[in-house]
C-alpha cells in the first residue's frame, strides 16, 4: 500500500513528505490563538531538518487563495516568542467558508495550485468547525490527485462548541474575563440598586451557552451576580422570565441578568430578532437590537424598572490582560502537538485536549479525525444546567473552574501597558500566474 495517494489511510501515513510547512489562522480571534500559532511555528523551526521552510498565510485561507504567504523564518525570534502573550490573530484571520468540494472544486484546486508552486507539504490550520472541514476536504482532494500533503487541525474557539475535545483553547480566557466582569458589574448594581435596579450583561455564544454559563462561576454567595443566566440551550419564555425578574427584585431589590447572544424563543427565533414583538418604546415603536437590548427593553416594559445593558463585544475574546494561564499554556501545547503529530506520521487529524480523571486537574492531548470534528457541535449538557434553567450546577463549576486558573505572564512597558508582538509579515514572491478572484 503506498503511503500517499488515493489509497492512503486516514489518520496515519507511512512516510513523511519533504517540503514546507504552512500555518494559518481562521475565524474570530481569541486571547490565545497566537499562542497556538507560536507553538506550531517554534516547533516547526526547531525541526529544520524536517521542513524546507515555515510559512504563514496572511488572513487565513484567503491568503492562500490570493497567494499571500509570509516567510516566518525571516521574523525576529523574539517577536515569534512574544506571540504567546499577544491576543488576536497576528497572522491575520478571515471568515471565508469554502463551497462544497463535491459541487465546486475551484477554490480547493486553487489552494493545491499554490501549495504545489511553493512546495507546501504540511498544512496546520488553527480554527473551529469550518476550518476543520476545510482542512479535511483539502486533504481528501490531495489524496485524489496524488499530492503528498499532511493536514493537521489545531482547535480554537471561545464558544467551546467543538466536539470530541474536552474544551477549546480560547474558552478559559473568555470565561475568566466574563466571570470577573459580572462579579464587578454586579457590585456596581448592588451599590446603586436604588437607581439602576437591573443590569443585563450580554456575552458571546451564538449556538451554545458555554460562555454564559461561565459567568455562574462569579456567584460565590446567594446574593452575588448573576441571578439569572439566559442560555441558548433553554428556550426563552417571556412570562417565565418576567416572573423570575420580579421575584428576584422582591427578594434582593436588584436583578443581574446574563444573556447569551444566541438565546432563542420556543419557536427557535433569536431573541435579538424577536425583540420587536414585545419590546416597544413609549410611542409603540418596536425596539430592535441584540439579545441584551431585547431583554433590557422587556424588563423596562413588562417589569417597569430601569435596566442597563453591558456588552463587552470583541473585548471579551481578546482580553490578554486577564487571560487564563491554563488557557495560554494549553493553547501553546496543542500547537506544538500538531507539529509533533505530523512528524510522527499522522495525517487528517485534529489535536484535542483530554482531561485526565481524578481529583487534581490534569490535561493531555489526543487526536480525532478532521471529518468527525467538522460535522459535530457540542452544546452545554443538561447536567451542567440548574433545575431552574437559569443557573449552573456544581458539575459545571468542577468542569470550568480549572480552566480559568492562573494569569498570563505579560510583558509590561514603562508606560504601564502591555507589549504585544508585531510581525514583519515578509511576503514571499508569487509563483503562480494571473490573479484569483475569491467568490
Amino acid at each position: 500500500m503506498p503511503p500517499f495517494g488515493r489509497e492512503a489511510r486516514k489518520g496515519v501515513i507511512m512516510n513523511r513528505p519533504k517540503g514546507k510547512a504552512l500555518v494559518a489562522q481562521s475565524g474570530g480571534p481569541t486571547a490565545v490563538i497566537n499562542a497556538s500559532a507560536c507553538g506550531v511555528i517554534q516547533a516547526a523551526l526547531a525541526h529544520g531538518d524536517a521542513f524546507t521552510g515555515v510559512y504563514g498565510a496572511l488572513n487565513g485561507i484567503l491568503g492562500v487563495l490570493q497567494e499571500q504567504l509570509m516567510d516566518l523564518e525571516r521574523e525576529d525570534p523574539a517577536q515569534i516568542d512574544r506571540l504567546k502573550r499577544t491576543p488576536s490573530a497576528a497572522l491575520g484571520s478571515c471568515r471565508h467558508k469554502l463551497r462544497s468540494l463535491d459541487k465546486d472544486r475551484r477554490d480547493y484546486e486553487r489552494i493545491l495550485e499554490v501549495f504545489r508552486a511553493h512546495d507546501i507539504r504540511y498544512f496546520f490550520y488553527i480554527g473551529g468547525n469550518d476550518s476543520m472541514d476545510t482542512a479535511a476536504k483539502l486533504g481528501r482532494l490531495a489524496r485524489e490527485v496524488d499530492y503528498e500533503m499532511v493536514a493537521i487541525g489545531v482547535p480554537k474557539t471561545i464558544d467551546n462548541d467543538l466536539a470530541y475535545t474536552d474544551h477549546c483553547p480560547g474558552y478559559g480566557s473568555v470565561a475568566k474575563f466574563n466571570a470577573a466582569a459580572v462579579m464587578e458589574a454586579g457590585l456596581d448594581t448592588e451599590a446603586l440598586s436604588t437607581h439602576d435596579t437591573c443590569t443585563v450583561h450580554e456575552v458571546m455564544g451564538r449556538n451554545a451557552g458555554w460562555i454564559a454559563a461561565a459567568t455562574g462561576l462569579a456567584r460565590r454567595d446567594e446574593d452575588d451576580a448573576p441571578h439569572i443566566i439566559l442560555l441558548p440551550e433553554v428556550p426563552f419564555v417571556i412570562d417565565t422570565f418576567v416572573w423570575q425578574v420580579k421575584d428576584c427584585l422582591a427578594r434582593r431589590q436588584r436583578c443581574f441578568v446574563v444573556c447569551g447572544e444566541g438565546v432563542k424563543t420556543p419557536e427557535g427565533q433569536y431573541l435579538g430578532q424577536a425583540g420587536g414583538d414585545f419590546a416597544k418604546d413609549a410611542f409603540g415603536h418596536s425596539q430592535l437590537g441584540g439579545a441584551g437590548e431585547a431583554v433590557r427593553a422587556l424588563i423596562e416594559s413588562r417589569v417597569g424598572v430601569k435596566a442597563r445593558t453591558n456588552r463587552a463585544g470583541t473585548a471579551q475574546r481578546n482580553a490578554m490582560h486577564f487571560a487564563s494561564r491554563t488557557d495560554v499554556e494549553e493553547a501553546y501545547r496543542v500547537g506544538r502537538s500538531a507539529v509533533e503529530a505530523a512528524l510522527a506520521g499522522v495525517n487528517g487529524m485534529m489535536v484535542t485536549l483530554e482531561r485526565h480523571p481524578g481529583g487534581a486537574y490534569r490535561c493531555g492531548t489526543g487526536l480525532v479525525e478532521l471529518e468527525t470534528v467538522a460535522n459535530g457541535e457540542k452544546k452545554l449538557p443538561p447536567e451542567f444546567i440548574g433545575p431552574d434553567g437559569v443557573s449552573v450546577t456544581d458539575a459545571f463549576r468542577d468542569y470550568a473552574g480549572p480552566l480559568i486558573l492562573g494569569e498570563a505572564d505579560l510583558e509590561i512597558a514603562p508606560d504601564g501597558l502591555p507589549v504585544y508582538a508585531r510581525l514583519g509579515k515578509h511576503l514571499v514572491a508569487r509563483r503562480t500566474t494571473g490573479s484569483y478572484n475569491v467568490r
